[in-house]
């Protein structure tokens, strides 16, 4: 296999990277690839807690890609053991544990979504159980002595709660010597993570050395702000677009980010070139282009990437209909009732447009409901509906109804 030179790998590899631990070790194993021509195994663990991916699982993903595109194995390992401990990572408190059917159904759906990132003939993926669950009891006191509570305890979360009076599990302090497994067991020699994995990635290292193996370089990625422009990008926090989202919805919520967030947007999620990359901070920095074209840019680059450039194109053209001239959508979902009146909540309760009463009151007491384009202010009133009716919710939620 022919791979391109040292300085060409690093350039890629660094690109948006927030830590490479260490860096010198890094360039020594790729000169070592280099000149035996055999790949490095670049190790990405998944969490099958949560299977719909997002742009923030993208980061770490991508740069998995990037590798793959350099010639290295990217090889993804699924919790399925691990995801039944649940890992406090970044957390406050500990994960639920999950069955291992649950996670072993859930790591699929996440490979095949991390497929529209990956080289999916080229990546290989893996259980961790196959060697977790053949581990007797005495390996686990083994394992377990060759780490330290003291060097746990260091961990952020773990620091946070023990200070706080909150319980920490003592099968929580397993999780990080779980996942170090993985890495002696495949032989790792970079594994990836967000910053909040820092100190499993390394435990990693460390047990990796008790076992005799030369330790894995570790490569960890900024943790993506979401559309609030504060939190991680999160289902939980609602501030997501998803990869699977539709080509409206993630140009819209692109558009809806902090201008602050456009050009780490552009680093860490888009494969636009460096001289690309120099262009949108020069543009964002003076002054001359105005940040929303170059968030529309934006939008498009990422619809292309998860749809097609046509999707791309129609999504600009829906959006400026509906948000600039105000139109409808050519195409929204249709509803049939034989309701001919109710009340406004009871309206978006019928048709699943709110999660529940008090969440319909508050998008109807802050503007966010129309019928037939006329705004509906209070929750209360009687909707007395025609033969068909447009109903918006919040900015994108169309919604035509049908008397019968």
């Amino acid at each position: 296999m022919l791979f391109p030179s040292l300085n060409e790998q690093m350039d890629l590899i660094k690109r948006g990277a927030s830590e490479i631990i260490p860096e010198e070790e890094l360039v020594q194993k790729i000169e070592k690839s280099l000149k035996t021509q055999k790949q490095l195994i670049i190790k990405l663990g998944c969490d099958p807690s949560r299977p719909d991916l997002h742009l923030g699982h993208s980061v770490v993903l991508r740069k998995l890609a990037q590798f793959q595109t350099l010639g290295h194995q990217a090889l993804l390992i699924i919790g399925d053991f691990t995801g039944m401990i649940g890992d406090p990572s970044g957390r406050n408190a500990t994960r639920p544990a999950l069955s291992l059917d649950a996670t072993r159904e859930n790591g699929q759906s996440y490979f095949e979504q991390a497929s529209k990132i990956l080289d999916k003939e080229k990546t290989r993926i893996v259980y961790n159980s196959e060697w977790l669950s053949k581990m007797s009891f005495e390996d686990v006191i083994k394992l377990s002595s060759k780490y330290t509570v003291a060097r746990m305890i260091e961990r952020d979360d773990f620091t946070k709660r023990f200070r706080s009076g909150e319980p920490i599990s003592l099968h929580e302090f397993l999780y990080p010597l779980a996942q170090a497994m993985d890495s002696v067991a495949i032989q790792s020699d970079v594994e990836l993570g967000g910053t909040d994995q820092k100190f499993n990635l390394l435990v990693g290292r460390d047990i990796q050395r008790e076992f005799g193996l030369e330790p894995q370089v570790i490569l960890t990625m900024p943790l993506l702000v979401g559309t609030d422009g504060v939190e991680k990008m999160s289902k939980s926090y609602g501030n997501y677009i998803g990869i699977s989202d539709s080509p409206r919805d993630i140009f819209g919520k692109t558009l809806s980010i902090s201008d602050t967030l456009i050009y780490d947007y552009f680093v860490l999620t888009t494969l636009v070139s460096a001289d690309y990359l120099s262009e949108v901070k020069q543009k964002l920095t003076d002054g001359a282009s105005n940040p929303r074209d170059i968030k529309r840019d934006l939008a498009k680059k990422l619809v292309e990437l998860y749809h097609s450039t046509e999707a791309a194109r129609e999504a600009e053209e829906e959006f400026d209909r509906i948000f600039i001239k105000k139109e409808i959508p050519d195409e929204i979902p249709e509803a049939v009732t034989e309701l001919s009146e109710l009340s406004a909540v009871d309206l978006l309760m019928k048709f699943e447009l709110a999660p529940s009463r008090g969440e319909a009151r508050r998008l109807i007491q802050q503007g966010g409901v129309s019928l037939n384009s006329r705004k509906i202010a209070d929750p209360a009133e009687v909707i007395i509906l025609e033969k068909e009716n447009i109903l918006k919710v919040g900015k994108r939620k169309f919604l035509k109804i049908i008397q019968s």
